[in-house]
């Protein structure tokens, strides 16, 4: 984002330097008295400026606004590598700005950005890659933020910087025992263990190729766009202002390095990111005055409210048919399966609940009327035994309708993490009343009065009318430990005639194993076939 810190002094003596030698045309530009009385300090760093920088006799942000709007795209501004240090020195110069300040913003831009986009709900796990520099600042930074946010945030910092600003940062992640891993900590397969990792290694001042350890590590990153990773679903991947390993003006030159999913650019985007293809993109860093940004020329999108972020351009309109995953899992045979089809139910059922997917028992139920139209909903799962799978539902909905005109029905399991769905049909039948009001009282008290108020699939004028109908019984029961189950409202129970356990693989080569009851020696039994994929 801004230029090291250990260049500070340096780059401050140029930037007087600057200010003396040229006329003052940007009023803010400026050096305060306090700046002056300790010019003759500054000035011990002239021996260690290199002349080749040009800082020291180029005006701060000279280009041509012809050449700006060329290099505009979506109406904002992409920076050279040059004037991003220069509006970097004059924040930290005459602006007052210190470089803890600027990456606490810069960090709080990142964790919002992320937090945009990627709920806690979804994707909690977060592993942080921090570099040496500021860039790994902006990283420790926003994990902390991120931690607060409801995130579970982990940080590989493996080349910490002794200095007492990044020293602090790591006290404060400690105090929240935010746990840091060694690189020979990390697993070998990280989408095992984190939803998203955050690309904090490298920033734009960053030079030559990168050395160990963060050679491997921006190579595990780049496995992971290639979908590297066997049998799980690849974390998202977030870039702090520059993707590590990218040049700051020429991108991703050899098409080999990460391609990550966000990008939060910080004051203003880098030229190189004109070549990020993911579908987010965000501006980060609300800290540019308007009087920089009208002196620089930045055409930059205006923030939001109170937010520390803004999408630059559009989401990205997407391929659907350039969309695919590639499925690794173990095989299915069926010498490992279970006799049984509910059995081997239970145990993918029981996978899928140790693997902490949200609501293994959320279930497609399909039905059809007798006009043979079919209509599918989502529904759960309640309950699972010998005798079929059961839910509950209000008896005067279109599924229920469509079940008394044709009681057939079809169930489906979808276990995105595990690349496995299940497959049920059979012939569907109300469970007993007896049954009904005993899961009927189970349930939250709000839900018994949820199922009282609603007359499923009905026109209602408005939420408000919901509203006020749930506040009107619940004023109606308060008095009341025990709500009647409306008569409208039970259970139903599917009995299968049909398994089919899918499971993805490599090719499109799936498992699909079908079970069937067949009367053998007058005893059910249940034949198992493969299907073609």
């Amino acid at each position: 984002m801004w230029s090291l810190l250990r260049t500070r002094t340096r780059t401050m003596t140029c930037f007087l330097l600057t200010q003396s030698l040229l006329p003052l045309s940007f009023n803010l530009c400026k050096p305060s008295p306090v700046l002056h009385n300790n010019l003759s300090s500054l000035f011990l760093g002239l021996s260690r400026y290199n002349p080749s920088w040009g800082l020291a006799t180029r005006p701060l942000c000279s280009r041509p606004l012809s050449e700006l709007q060329a290099m505009a795209e979506d109406s904002v501004t992409y920076l050279t590598q040059r004037e991003a240090a220069e509006i970097d020195e004059t924040l930290m110069g005459p602006l007052g700005f210190s470089i803890d300040q600027l990456m606490e913003l810069a960090g709080l831009s990142v964790a919002t950005s992320i937090a945009e986009v990627y709920k806690p709900s979804e994707y909690n796990k977060v592993l942080a890659i921090c570099g040496p520099g500021n860039n790994g600042g902006d990283g420790l930074v926003a994990a902390r933020h991120l931690y607060h946010f409801g995130y579970k945030p982990c940080i590989c910092y493996p080349k910490r910087t002794p200095k007492p600003l990044y020293t602090g940062l790591v006290t404060q992640l400690e105090s929240l025992s935010v746990p840091f891993l060694s690189v020979e900590d990390l697993p070998s397969d990280l989408s095992k263990d984190f939803d998203i990792l955050v690309d904090a290694m490298f920033g734009f001042s960053f030079h030559g190729a990168p050395r160990p350890p963060f050679d491997n590590l921006i190579q595990r990153l780049v496995s992971l766009n290639r979908g590297d990773v066997a049998g799980r679903k690849s974390p998202v991947i977030v870039s702090v202002d520059i993707p590590s390993g990218w040049h700051v003006e020429e991108g991703d030159a050899g098409g080999e390095g990460i391609k990550p999913d966000m990008l939060v650019s910080l004051t203003a985007p880098k030229l190189g990111a004109k070549q990020f293809r993911g579908p987010h993109h965000f501006l980060g860093g609300r800290f540019v005055p308007p009087a920089i940004a009208e002196k620089c020329r930045l055409h930059l999108p205006p923030y939001p409210g109170t937010s520390m972020c803004v999408r630059i351009g559009k989401v990205r309109k997407i391929d659907i048919s350039a969309m695919r995953e590639t499925y690794v899992s173990p095989e299915f045979l069926e010498d490992q399966v279970e006799a049984n089809p509910f059995d081997q139910f239970n145990k993918w059922f029981e996978d899928a609940v140790a693997a902490g997917l949200r609501e293994p028992n959320a279930m497609a139920l399909s039905t059809a009327g007798k006009n043979g139209k079919p209509s599918s909903r989502m529904v759960l799962l309640k309950g699972v035994d010998k005798d079929g799978f059961v839910w509950y539902t209000n008896y005067g909905s279109q599924k229920a309708r469509e079940l008394s005109e044709n009681p057939w029905a079809s169930l489906l399991f979808y276990w995105d993490g595990l690349n496995r769905q299940v497959r049920v049909e059979g012939s569907v039948e109300k469970v007993p009343d007896q049954e009904s009001e005993q899961y009927f009282h189970s349930r939250p008290r709000g839900s018994q009065i949820g199922a009282v108020v609603s007359n499923q699939s009905s026109v209602v004028p408005g939420r408000q009318a919901l509203r006020q109908q749930y506040t009107e019984i619940e004023e109606k029961f308060s008095n009341m430990s025990v709500i009647p189950k409306p008569k409208h409202w039970g259970g139903y129970r599917l009995k299968p005639e049909l398994f089919e356990f899918w499971q993805g693989q490599p090719s499109r080569l799936h498992d699909r194993l079908q079970y069937s009851p067949q009367e053998i020696d007058g005893k059910r039994v249940w034949k198992i076939v493969r299907l073609a994929p």
